[in-house]
């Protein structure tokens, strides 16, 4: 089949991209390669790719003619769109770049998988939608309308997009809500890559709330698996379905969001004492109050997933933790 995958030099999305192409299909990647983090680092997992079956554009989702252009040119069997700007902290600084790629950018999405006959659309969602829920672990039966922050917010509104377009154009959409993805080529804005840039050069860790947080580390190899699963469980309506007796999480549409975690929250001191033994040095802790859009504790409620895929997430901690360390020391020569 022919993909699009959008975030193609992204972390998730060069996994999925290379699982695509392993698999024998052909794929189609965009990315804009901006300059949220190096830029080098997604060049350097574009070249994984290179491969007779993949071409890459380097394309602004923003960009509505742009957009419109290549999936009326390429006629695309399906989309996994993971591209979006990320990250939580940086959503409190500068929210139009949001607007930008996750609201314009999932419109132009929706709207080019609508006039084109995409068989399926698997779309990127967060754990952070979650929000101020508190009971544990978290489930896509619960109610997610009280984000954090906007990041949060327009996972949110992705998702409402989606069921939009499902409802109204019989467009099977499926969100996937990660959970702190983590592992080899990943992104240098999250915890891991900082702490063990930092530690390697001797330089001390920020720990927010004082390391009282627990999240729910999902590798990067479980991640891929489930999305190359889920891309062929193309949603059906339910015709008997109803808001009062439903889950949130399908719909009278060809509707469906998953949550895609390890199941297995782990405390952040715990988190750092496996980098400390992978790194083989002890890590000096700034201890800090909690940052603004930050939520305490993340955990996954993944039966659905298993029901429809026969797959868990389970890579460990420390395994995964290790795995990226040897990564980093190969690809940075440290």
């Amino acid at each position: 089949m022919k993909f699009l995958v959008t975030g193609a030099a992204g972390f998730i999305g060069a996994n999925v991209s290379k699982r695509l192409l392993e698999a024998g299909h052909q794929v189609v990647g965009i990315d804009n390669l901006n300059e949220y983090y190096d830029v080098n680092l997604k060049l350097a997992r574009l070249e994984l790719l290179k491969s007779e079956c993949f071409n890459f554009h380097k394309l602004e989702l923003a960009d509505r003619e742009g957009m419109a252009t290549l999936f009326a040119a390429e006629k695309f069997d399906r989309v996994i769109h993971l591209a979006a700007q990320a990250g939580v902290r940086y959503s409190l600084e500068n929210p139009h770049a949001y607007a930008d790629a996750n609201l314009i950018g999932h419109l132009n999405v929706l709207e080019g998988c609508r006039h084109n006959n995409v068989q399926h659309l698997l779309y990127a969602s967060s754990s952070s939608v979650y929000g101020l829920n508190r009971k544990m672990p978290f489930s896509t039966d619960d109610s997610v309308d009280h984000p954090v922050s906007l990041y949060a917010a327009t996972k949110k509104a992705n998702e409402l997009m989606s069921h939009t377009y499902s409802h109204l154009y019989n467009l099977p959409t499926t969100g996937l809500r990660f959970f702190t993805v983590y592992g080899p080529w990943g992104r240098p804005d999250m915890a891991l890559f900082k702490f063990t840039k930092a530690m390697i050069e001797g330089k001390s860790i920020d720990v927010y709330n004082y390391g009282k947080m627990k999240r729910d580390f999902t590798y990067i190899d479980d991640i891929a698996e489930a999305i190359i699963r889920l891309q062929d469980v193309i949603p059906q309506a339910d015709a008997d379905w109803t808001v009062e007796t439903g889950s949130p999480a399908t719909s009278s549409a060809p509707y469906r969001v998953y949550n895609i975690g390890n199941s297995s929250p782990v405390e952040l001191m715990d988190y750092i004492t496996a980098l400390e033994e992978a790194l083989g040095t002890k890590a000096e802790k700034n201890m800090l109050p909690l940052q603004p859009g930050d939520v305490l504790e993340t955990s996954a409620d993944t039966q659905a997933l298993y029901e429809v895929i026969g797959f868990k997430p389970q890579t460990s901690v420390k395994d995964g933790v290790k795995n990226f360390v040897n990564w980093y020391r190969e690809f940075y020569k440290v």
